[in-house]
């Protein structure tokens, strides 16, 4: 008793929380889906790490590069002194699966300069890809998977979601970097 009290103690005092403030907005179940590398990325894989969702397409000529680039700034933001954060990923996942190809995904990425140790970009089987953005995520409804939403989607360590960001708001961004910063204090 005594030692699970002390444990908490100090972990209060390292700036550690139990439990945010931000809320449970659903869970992401299991998923597999393939990165621009052509490694298989998964749910579990992405466990024990904070993580920022957001559906793109790589020939879409409308909010896309803009998502892109904010996406691209929240990277930058996330890097310390160069370095990327071993607990924080960034998750694009192509809402078109059957053009963007994981070489494809790669020369995308290359142009907006993503760290792979970061910035991954997934596709995947389109009936995957729909039920995550659909049934999980819950930002297209519409059976036309490239009519997608510009929101970006906050997941904890234990893939549940918490938090939707309207990324073409200036202000969201810095909403969602001190959300991250949250989350990433959060005890598993």
């Amino acid at each position: 008793m005594y030692r699970r009290l002390w444990l908490i103690l100090g972990l209060a005092a390292a700036g550690c929380v139990l439990h945010s403030s931000l809320p449970e907005l659903g869970r992401v179940p299991p998923f597999l889906l393939t990165a621009e590398d052509g490694t298989s990325v998964t749910r579990d894989s992405l466990r024990g790490k904070v993580w920022v969702v957001d559906f793109i397409f790589t020939n879409c000529q409308g909010p896309c590069p803009r998502l892109s680039a904010q996406v691209h700034r929240l990277e930058q933001r996330l890097m310390s002194k160069g370095q990327p954060p071993e607990d924080v990923r960034l998750i694009s996942i192509t809402v078109d699966p059957d053009r963007d190809t994981p070489a494809v995904l790669a020369a995308y990425a290359r142009n907006f300069q993503a760290d792979p140790r970061v910035w991954h970009f997934l596709t995947g089987p389109a009936g995957a890809v729909g039920a995550l953005s659909a049934d999980t995520f819950h930002v297209n409804v519409s059976s036309n998977l490239l009519e997608h939403s510009t929101k970006l989607i906050l997941v904890d360590k234990k893939a549940r979601i918490r938090g939707y960001y309207e990324s073409l708001d200036a202000s969201a961004l810095d909403q969602l970097t001190a959300d991250i910063g949250q989350l990433r204090k959060e005890i598993l």
